[in-house]
């Protein structure tokens, strides 16, 4: 349906009290039994039709005019079939016969009237239409269609003429105003359009339809402050439009009277007929140009929240902006909630990954990374992060095969493969492996020689496995030596030398560790080891409590808090 003939919808509640189209009747004729074949065939035709058979009706009613062509009923009932299948050009052919046989039929005049309009012949539809208003004047729907038609054929003055015609036989109407507007509007007549609709907010001063067109228009004319007014007047009148609110709180904006714009747009993000994608475009530049969040923005990622539960970009952005608030766990919580919505979007998955290995969450990083790898099995990084998870949770045989099946996809990125051997290390050392994790990690140091990280990790795996501490020293040493402040890397120097059997020299390197991360509870229970191997007993329970403080539970630290005795792993 065209947009100008959806007009004619909006309006036919009024029709209803304006009479009802005239019929014309044929007059009644003889039937003799040679009519009893025609007859027939007519009726199974309208029973096929009645069903839904549309084409057996069609052939029906085509014998039927191998009998008879002078039958109108017939051109209308195929007109109607024609229609109903999408065929306007034969349906048009067919309603323009039984208009020929009964021309004086108001529904066939109809009909011809409308299905000229539909197929673009918009000068006979004029005419149809004519006819129509010139039988029944009162006719509402028939006016209405009369004013569309003469639009289109340019006729814009006339078309006015029917509206008010319109106006005279059903009263004043917001819809009339508006489409009489339009048309001043094209007949360039601005003053006269918008007369139209302060005439009618005489009648309906509360209207929203009326208020918006004046806001629209004052906005193209550049009468800002008149335009400002009607806003204010709109959310009154129709408090639910959102686009109104978003237009306000742009103004107030303007303005720099930011309560008022947050208030506005507050009241955008609840209705409903602000789409989804506005709202993220609104809070994502709002996030991307701001390095302070205003307190009242994330009343609105809420508010998102509130209209939009189910929707996976929702929980996305809240979780960016509980991001920006440095809320991590929240953030987590969040990025997890828009995959229970959707979970198909790689880059959440990556973030949530991401967050869990730096939470050091290692039980969620390993079933996460599992579930993502079904989803995407073949993103490399993936495969690591699951390899990583997999070794710090002494499940080496599954680390092997993810990280050796997720290393052949690496392409052209040295320095992520070297972290693939290195973990492939790690894990050939958990399987006692030492010959293979040995290979896996010099491979890994030939593919990155700068990864300070790599090196630092080989010297845990060879002092840890009490192998070649000669050359984990000088690993561990080189690795200090690039990053003199990473806690890690100085513990993982103190570790080599305890495993040397250099004890005091090992307490200075693992209090500078914890003096760097001072909420470090494997530093802190290294902290008791040594101090037990130096036979001071209280100071290494104090430190393997300290330890079991700061979150380390594992078998062997209780077993040495309960015994308090030192015991290795």
């Amino acid at each position: 349906m065209s947009k100008y003939l959806l007009h004619i919808v909006l309006i036919l509640f009024i029709a209803n009290a304006c009479g009802t189209k005239k019929v014309a009747q044929n007059s009644p004729k003889q039937i003799s039994k040679k009519d009893y074949p025609y007859i027939t065939k007519f009726h199974e035709g309208i029973r096929l039709k009645t069903k839904g058979r549309k084409e057996e009706a069609i052939a029906k009613f085509e014998e039927c005019l191998t009998i008879r062509q002078d039958d109108d009923a017939v051109y209308y009932a195929l007109s109607k079939l024609e229609f109903s299948k999408g065929n306007l050009e034969q349906s048009a052919n067919y309603i323009v016969k039984a208009n020929e046989i009964d021309p004086d039929n108001t529904w066939y005049i109809q009909e011809l009237a409308y299905m000229f309009y539909e197929t673009g012949n918009f000068e006979k539809s004029v005419a149809a239409f004519e006819q129509l208003v010139e039988i029944e004047p009162r006719n509402v729907d028939w006016q209405y269609g009369y004013a569309e038609a003469l639009v289109r054929v340019g006729k814009t003055e006339k078309a006015i003429d029917a509206l008010n015609k319109t106006e005279d036989q059903v009263g004043a109407n917001p819809q009339l105003a508006i489409q009489k507007y339009q048309l001043y509007m094209d007949l360039k007549k601005p003053e006269k359009a918008v007369s139209e609709l302060s005439e009618a907010r005489k009648l309906f001063p509360k209207d929203a339809q009326l208020i918006a067109k004046l806001v629209d228009h004052y906005y193209k004319y550049g009468e800002q402050q008149k335009a400002v007014d009607m806003l204010e007047e709109l959310v009154l009148a129709d408090p639910d439009n959102g686009r109104a609110h978003l237009t306000l709180a742009d103004v107030y904006l303007q303005k720099k009277d930011m309560t008022k714009a947050y208030e506005q747009l507050e009241l955008a993000f609840h209705s409903s007929d602000i789409d989804l994608d506005t709202k993220m475009k609104i809070l994502i530049t709002i996030l991307e140009s701001s390095s302070k969040i205003d307190e009242p923005v994330y009343k609105l990622v809420d508010e998102l929240i509130q209209v939009h539960p189910t929707e996976a970009k929702a929980h996305s952005i809240r979780g960016d902006y509980l991001l920006r608030a440095e809320k991590d766990e929240a953030a987590l919580l969040s990025y997890k909630e828009a995959l229970k919505y959707d979970n198909s979007q790689f880059p959440i998955w990556n973030q949530v990954l991401i967050m869990e290995y730096q939470a050091n969450d290692y039980p969620a990083l390993y079933a996460d990374s599992k579930e993502c790898l079904t989803l995407f099995p073949s993103i490399s990084v993936v495969y690591l992060l699951n390899g990583v998870s997999s070794n710090q949770l002494d499940k080496y045989e599954e680390a092997v095969d993810a990280l050796s099946v997720g290393v052949e996809m690496v392409v052209k990125d040295k320095t992520l493969e070297a972290e693939f051997y290195g973990q492939m290390g790690t894990a050939y050392f958990g399987l006692k492996d030492f010959g293979t994790g040995k290979k896996k990690y010099q491979k890994a140091m030939i593919l990155d020689t700068r990864s300070t990280l790599i090196k630092s990790n080989y010297a845990y795996q060879l002092a840890k496995a009490k192998i070649d501490l000669e050359g984990a020293e000088s690993l561990a040493k080189q690795a200090v030596l690039n990053s003199p402040k990473q806690a890690q890397f100085v513990d993982t120097y103190g570790f080599v030398l305890f495993q040397k059997g250099e004890f005091k020299d090992a307490k200075v390197k693992f209090k500078e560790a914890f003096d760097l991360e001072n909420n470090n509870g494997e530093i802190a229970e290294h902290l008791g080891d040594v101090e037990y191997k130096l036979g001071n007993n209280s100071q290494a329970l104090t430190w393997w409590n300290k330890a079991h403080d700061l979150g380390v539970e594992t078998p062997i630290l209780q077993k040495k808090i309960t015994e308090k005795k030192y015991y290795e792993e």
